[in-house]
């Protein structure tokens, strides 16, 4: 089991002992239940739970303006009546305690019996089940829709209007009107692995994904193949808006939730897709919300929930909350907006690289060499780095060669001009580098350089590289093959085919000295001597260049 857990039997314990650190909270001694400690006396008190694993819901929705307690149950499993009497009990008051419960049959029972033992002690309960799964049809042979996501804009809405000392009454009925107006669908591409086992619950083939499926890791209404996530989220919305069965557009709450294993990148990507897919219909999305909400363990999977609203449903959503798990965002949704990049202003470069001239034959050499070994480079980055390098270099490539027509026939122009176009294209650290190298390289040139000029260009370039990196000589990174090549080129008394040659020898031997060095800068330092064997992809790459540039001006003056 690779979990972060001591024992599965104290997590949710544990758990809660976590939450009951912040201010305004504590634990019940004998069960899992976190009470608020700074209630406002004469409020009615606002109480949800169920069974541990979809966290933050419940425990991180305590806090003024949401609940007052929350009630958890071993994973997936309903807290007993005996936890939640108690739990009612600690907040009980005259102006009596609300209950938010999710439409399962062990958390309906067991709060419901809990709930008509309060009633006999003197103690106004009322409680509201949350069905908002549109997965399931709303009728037939069931134990009726399953309560998932959209019961934390209950417990939000309820709990403002709580805290703003509405009645029992009051609070009760609104929170039912809300119970019953949100709708949400869910879509997996795994299922959840319980803490002590080993392996998922219903483990999904590699391409598959799950529609429909629960918040305790059950079976969903159908499995099919993966799809973009666009294409997600109109099965999901569709679904959703043909049960709202709207007679017009509508004002909406939307909330993007992530299952438990869901990044935040992609969660991005979905809320994109919801806002513009209920944009093209016409429904205006007053509030919407991403993130990590309620969860079902480790699934990596997504829920979409909407909710029409109100002026006044706004208010209890805008109303605000200590409790940390509610987003600290507003809510408020704007209109895309795309603001013009400012150009870059280039000066007159001149004419253009001739057709058949040996620059134009050089970098077009350079390019296709570096596009054909982007396998080979990503290989060998993929063992001592995050696999990018062949692929940034490959664009780059692409990048210029897509320009190559434009460049100016003038050597520092072409440089300064390939410079912004790796610039632009190439994010990581390559890219950066290797256009700061150029454009420092450009900046020691002038008109039709000499050899001696050229090798004064290199070495100002390399040491661009080295200074705007961080490394040196012996650190396993591309200067390893770069400072040697550079200080070959230089040498005096060689003609310019033999300056290059001496530098791709110097290259391929500065590459070769890696394979036996621990890296200390790059991302293959993070191996430690895991990187020893391996040569540094960086250092490989200068020497697949650097050789390809020596072949395409082979007679050429340099």
């Amino acid at each position: 089991m690779k979990k972060f857990v001591n024992d599965p039997a104290v997590l949710v314990r544990e758990s809660l002992a976590a939450q009951a650190r912040r201010p305004g909270v504590a634990l019940l001694e004998q069960h899992d239940v976190l009470v608020r400690t700074d209630r406002t006396p004469g409020q009615v008190a606002v109480v949800s739970g169920g069974g541990a694993g979809h966290e933050p819901a419940h425990a991180g929705y305590v806090g003024v303006g949401m609940l007052t307690a929350a009630v958890a149950g071993p994973v997936f499993t309903s807290p007993s009546v005996d936890a939640i009497l108690a739990g009612l009990r600690a907040v009980a008051a005259p102006a009596g305690i609300l209950l938010i419960v999710k439409n399962y049959t062990g958390d309906r029972l067991n709060f419901g019996i809990a709930a008509e033992l309060l009633r006999a002690e003197g103690t106004p309960v009322e409680m509201v089940i949350v069905a908002d799964d549109v997965a399931i049809r709303s009728t037939g042979d069931h134990a009726g829709r399953r309560g998932i996501a959209g019961t934390v804009l209950v417990h939000k809405i309820a709990g403002a209007a709580a805290a703003a000392g509405a009645s029992l009454d009051e609070v009760a009925e609104l929170a039912r009107g809300v119970a019953a107006a949100v709708r949400t669908m869910g879509v997996a591409l795994d299922s959840c692995t319980l803490p002590g086992t080993e392996a998922p619950i219903r483990p999904l083939g590699r391409t598959e994904v799950e529609w429909g499926l629960g918040i305790h890791g059950e079976a969903g209404v159908e499995r099919g193949d993966v799809v973009p996530a666009d294409a997600v989220v109109d099965r999901l919305l569709s679904k959703i808006v043909a049960d709202l069965a709207p007679s017009g557009p509508m004002r909406l709450a939307l909330l993007v939730n992530s299952l438990g294993a869901t990044p935040p990148v992609e969660l991005d990507v979905i809320t994109r897709a919801a806002l513009e897919w209920l944009e093209r219909g016409g429904h205006v999305v007053e509030r919407a919300w991403s993130g990590t909400l309620l969860t079902a363990l480790d699934t990596p999977g997504v829920s979409l929930s909407l909710l029409q609203v109100d002026e006044a449903l706004l208010g209890h959503l805008d109303a605000p909350t200590t409790a940390p798990a509610w987003p600290r965002s507003t809510g408020a949704v704007a209109a895309l907006t795309l603001l013009p990049v400012v150009a870059e202003q280039e000066t007159d470069s001149g004419e253009p690289l001739g057709p058949d001239s040996a620059a134009r034959r050089a970098i077009e050499g350079v390019c296709r060499t570096l596009i054909a070994a982007e396998k080979e480079l990503t290989e060998l980055d993929s063992q001592v780095g995050d696999g990018d390098l062949g692929l940034s270099l490959a664009r780059g490539s692409q990048a210029v060669l897509a320009e190559l027509d434009s460049l100016p026939a003038s050597p520092d122009a072409a440089l300064r001009r390939i410079s912004a176009i790796l610039r632009r294209v190439i994010g990581g650290t390559s890219g950066p580098l290797y256009a700061a190298g150029l454009l420092h390289a450009s900046n020691a040139l002038t008109g039709r350089p000499s050899a001696a000029e050229w090798a004064v260009a290199f070495e100002s370039g390399v040491a661009a590289i080295a200074e705007l990196g961080g490394a040196r000589l012996g650190d396993s990174t591309m200067l390893d093959a770069l400072i040697p090549a550079a200080k070959a080129y230089a040498e005096q008394g060689r003609d310019p085919a033999a300056r290059l040659d001496a530098a791709v020898e110097a290259a391929a031997a500065g590459a070769r000295s890696t394979v036996d060095a621990t890296a200390r800068l790059g991302r293959a330092s993070y191996l430690g001597e895991r990187s020893v064997g391996i040569v540094d992809p960086g250092a490989h790459a200068v020497v697949i260049w650097l050789s390809a540039l020596r072949d395409a001006l082979r007679g050429e003056p340099a």
